[in-house]
């Protein structure tokens, strides 16, 4: 909430590769292709260097953690530490060394939904025609619904919701050691938080368009026909 806050004025904070995404297919006239582009190079490199200063506070720390827990580096249970930059399903704090929990088809849903959901949200309060929420506050509503989709999901496949907050750390967890337990995953499923965000918003978009923007649109327009007519009859 505090970053929407702070550039949202600046680039509508755009923090979401999935998001981008669904503005530049759902509303491409104000969000076009080109911009899509270097708003997702930036949302990348951005968690890239996130997750840098995450590792300069925390490396000690993992340090410490893994030689109390005789813990190996990129072995089969080091998703423990490795969560702190990437996700995974089942969640290892959750269900520690408990793969069959869940399934791939089940994170991919679960990933789809919440992300969809998200987007459903983003596009239903940042519209123009909503006069119920004053635009300051989108960010807090955006923000409440992170929260509820986190308290649902993370324990399944730890909320990942957006490409670029788990690709860039998971490509720094393979640079420090994690290996194959950063890429491609304990059972090759990074590409779900991938691919699942990608496709989820887009459709939470359109929803939203479709039973909230377009019907607004139509009131709006009904309201100026109406309006029109009684100058008219003046």
């Amino acid at each position: 909430m505090p970053l929407s806050h702070s550039v949202g004025h600046v680039s509508g904070a755009h923090l979401n590769p999935s998001i981008s995404f669904a503005f530049a297919l759902i509303d491409h006239k104000d969000f076009g292709w080109r911009r899509f582009g270097y708003y997702v190079l930036a949302q990348f490199v951005g968690a890239f260097l996130g997750s840098l200063l995450v590792w300069s506070l925390f490396s000690g720390a993992v340090a410490h953690y893994e030689g109390v827990n005789n813990m190996v580096r990129g072995q089969p249970g080091s998703e423990r530490t490795a969560m702190m930059f990437g996700e995974y399903f089942p969640n290892p704090a959750s269900y520690p060394n408990q793969n069959e929990v869940i399934g791939i088809g089940q994170a991919f849903w679960a990933e789809m939904l919440g992300t969809a959901f998200l987007a459903f949200v983003i596009f239903s309060v940042t519209a123009p025609c909503n006069n119920v929420i004053p635009p300051n506050f989108a960010p807090l509503f955006i923000g409440f619904t992170v929260s509820i989709i986190i308290s649902l999901i993370a324990p399944l496949t730890q909320a990942g919701l957006n490409p670029a907050r788990d690709f860039s750390p998971r490509l720094l967890a393979l640079i420090l050691g994690w290996g194959d337990i950063a890429i491609p995953g304990p059972r090759n499923g990074f590409w779900i938080y991938l691919l699942a965000p990608m496709l989820g918003a887009p459709i939470g978009g359109f929803l939203a368009n479709v039973c909230i923007q377009r019907p607004c649109k139509s009131t709006e327009a009904c309201y100026e026909l109406v309006a029109c007519s009684e100058k008219k009859d003046d």
